[in-house]
This record gives C-alpha cells, structure tokens and sequence, in this order.
C-alpha cells in the first residue's frame, strides 16, 4: 500500500452538510467547486489528535506561543527547507494576508510604491491602497513554456517612490519555485532600489516538482534577510486554514520593532488551537505531506492531460501548489465566450476567474480534492466544449 493510500485521499467527506465558504458558494446546485485555495481532503491525524487532546483539557485561556511550538517551526524550516532561524525573529499572525498588509503598513509612508508581479493572488493588488500605498504591477510573461520574470519591465516599475518588493514565492496562481538564479537577482534589485522585501511563502510545502527545491530569499544571505520579512503558515500545505496561525520570520531587530508597533491595537492573538496544530504538523505532519504531495502530483497529471486535450485552453505545468492556471483566450477567442469562469459554472464546475488575478482570461483551477471529484469535474469541462 503506497503512502497516499494509507492516508485515503480517495474519500469523499460531505462539505455541504456545514459551513463551508468553497462549498457554500454554490448551495443547492449543482456546481463542483475547484476554486478558492482549501483541500478537501481531511486534516492529518497527528493534527486532529492534538487537537482532540488539547480540547479535551476544556480551559481555553490566554495562551502565547510556548517552547515546544516554536522548536517545531524552527526545526521545520531547517528540516524542509535548509533554512536555519533564530527563534526571536518569529512574529505570530493570524495569517499571512494579514503579513504582508502590515507589511505594506511599515514600507515607508503614505502614497508610496508597492512593487509586486502578476498575474498573482488577488489580496497582493490591493495590500497596497488598503494602507494608502501605490500598487507598482509589472506582468510576468510565459516563454518556452514557463512563466518568467520580465526583468526590463520590473526594472521600469520601480521609480523613486518604490518601498518595497511584494513577492509570492511559491507563486500563486502560476505555480513556479523561483530558482536561485531568479531569487539573487530579485535580492540585487531589491538592494539596488533599496527596497524592503516581503515574502509570501505559503506554499512552500507543497512543490511538487523534486528536483526544484524551495529556497527561502531571505536565506540567501545575511544582508538579504535584513531586508526581508518572510510570511509562512501551515494551512495550505496541511489544510488547516480556517485554524488561522501564521507568522512572520524578521531577521533584522529594527524591522522587527516597527513590525511589532504596527501590529499594537489592531491585529489579534492568534488562535491556541491553530497553535496547538501548527506544532503537531510541523512536528509529526511529514508522512501525511510526502503521502500527498504524491497524491497532487497524480492529479496535476490527470489536469494537465485534460486540458491539452480541450479545444482552446492550454496550461504549464504547476512547479508548486494545488493550482493549475490555465489560458481560456483560444477558446473565447473561437467560440465567442467572454466569460469563461460563467461558461464552466454553467456546466457544474465553480473556478477562480482569472480577471481577480490581473488576467481577464484566465481560470485558475484547484485540483486539491479526491480523484473522483477532480475526474468528473474535467468530464464536465470537456462535455461543455464538445457541446
């Protein structure tokens, strides 16, 4: 028995029957939803006993984070990613999109520049006027297959008034894991503009791509870390984000301090139960994500079969994450479709339209759920166009 299959992945668990953003958005239809970033899979099971065993104390008291939490992280980042922290540069959040607003809120003063790439997750374009910053967008672009930085374009983005590099490595919704080579020449220009870096690591459990691991930039080197506030959390590669624990990795003191202030008054503590779970997965959660990225990488496989073989849609191959992106232009283009996130609704299946991302004509796609679900879900695409 392969490790996916121990763990079941194949099971479907009934969302509707509570609460469920991903699911309730298409309530009493019959829409398969593969939109916003959550598995449906079940949660680890050294997850859920934690969980169990800390409820079952029953007093929910104040609680910041304690020693052995920490040490789990601590030993988490060294263990996966080769990156090695002290634990006073953790900063804890209730989420990473909480990280990088704040972050934006400490990037000079009011009125100054953003710098971040799109297509990219919808919250990075508009952190930026949520704290009275400017958004400084310069596109990635697909070549040879793979999207790409634009390094001339994001050399003409920055100016005078740029505050800071607003980064999302691994990159949602395209799926790459920037190489080294990539990672330094961002860090050169980050420095060469003198600008803060923010880093939006979320996905940094999930490359599915062996050979590419992920690289941190701010463990590059001491004067790149200085510059750097890394937001990482367990949610997405464990698939707990309703739990809300995150945190930030800020090397520099200084940095840290102004982070710190920005956070008094206005940002919560974070949840002790997402606590309690964020130490068992980063402590006990390796089998269960080794046994699901080889999951994933079966279902990045059944997509990208899929959709090479629907006419008028094209995807690369996601590098990281649950998310596949795929281009609808050729089929708008030929069939007349103006909106194609309306056009796969109609036919039983919900997906992020790409519009949100800075793409119009765009889909992104979460195959983050069991074979069954993500199969059908394809059919129904393909029957749609076969209309």
């Amino acid at each position: 028995m392969s490790d996916a299959a121990a763990f079941d992945f194949d099971r479907i668990i009934d969302r509707r029957s509570l609460p469920s953003e991903k699911w309730g958005r298409y309530a009493g239809r019959d829409v398969l939803p593969l939109w916003v970033a959550d598995m449906d899979f079940a949660a680890p099971p050294a997850v859920i006993e934690a969980l169990h065993r800390r409820i079952d104390h029953g007093v929910f008291g104040y609680t910041d984070a304690w020693p052995s939490l920490v040490e789990a992280v601590v030993e988490g980042l060294r263990r996966d990613h080769g990156w090695s922290i002290e634990a006073d540069w953790l900063v804890w959040l209730p989420g990473v999109v909480t990280g990088f607003n704040l972050a934006c809120s400490v990037a000079g003063e009011a009125g100054d520049g953003i710098v971040t790439a799109a297509p990219v997750y919808p919250p990075f374009l508009s952190a930026p006027g949520n704290t009275g910053r400017v958004l400084q967008r310069c596109d990635l672009v697909l070549a040879d297959g793979r999207w790409q930085w634009d390094w001339d374009a994001l050399e003409r983005t920055a100016d005078a008034r740029s505050r800071m590099l607003l980064l999302c490595s691994p990159h949602n919704p395209v799926g790459r894991v920037f190489d080294e080579t990539e990672l330094r020449r961002l860090a050169e220009f980050a420095a060469r503009h003198d600008l803060l870096i923010c880093s939006d690591e979320i996905h940094c459990g999930l490359v599915l791509d062996e050979d590419r691991p992920h690289r941190p930039i701010a463990a590059l080197d001491e004067a790149v870390a200085k510059r750097t506030i890394t937001l990482m959390a367990p949610s997405k590669t464990w698939n707990i984000p309703a739990l809300y624990c995150a945190f930030a990795v800020i090397p520099d003191a200084a940095l840290r301090r102004r982070y710190r202030h920005a956070m008094r008054g206005l940002i919560p503590h974070v949840n002790v139960l997402g606590m309690v779970a964020t130490e068992a997965a980063y402590r006990d959660g390796g089998p269960w994500r080794a046994a699901l990225l080889d999951y994933l990488r079966g279902n990045r496989a059944r997509v990208l079969e899929a959709v090479a073989a629907m006419p008028g849609l094209a995807a690369t191959p996601p590098e990281a994450t649950y998310l596949a992106w795929i281009d609808c232009r050729g089929m708008m283009a030929a069939r007349g479709i103006e909106e194609p996130a309306a056009f796969f609704e109609a036919a039983g299946v919900g997906l992020s339209d790409g519009r949100y991302f800075g793409a119009p004509g765009w889909l992104r796609l979460n195959f983050g759920c069991p074979r069954a679900t993500l199969d059908e879900a394809l059919a129904r695409m393909a029957a749609a166009l076969f209309a």
